[in-house]
């Protein structure tokens, strides 16, 4: 069964603080905004293995494909 975007989200925010989260998606390509103060000080490429950390397995097992946005609360503000 393919996952919703609400799943994809609980996922997120079950494996990583998030001050705002969004995804949107089809059950198969889905679209993160991702807001976390655990990205302070990080370039894109570890922000995004903390997502995929967060994830772990389901990544590949049931996520298709997973854009993101990821943004400092301080980048976010000001976005």
């Amino acid at each position: 069964m393919l996952p919703t975007p609400e799943q994809v989200k609980d996922y997120i925010a079950g494996g990583l603080a998030c001050q705002h989260l969004e995804v949107e998606g089809d059950g198969q390509h889905f679209f993160a905004t991702i807001v976390s103060d655990a990205f302070e000080g990080k370039r894109l490429i570890a922000r995004h293995q903390l997502v995929y950390a967060a994830l772990g397995d389901r990544m590949r097992a049931e996520i298709h494909a997973l854009s993101m946005k990821t943004l400092t609360p301080a980048e976010w503000k000001s976005a």
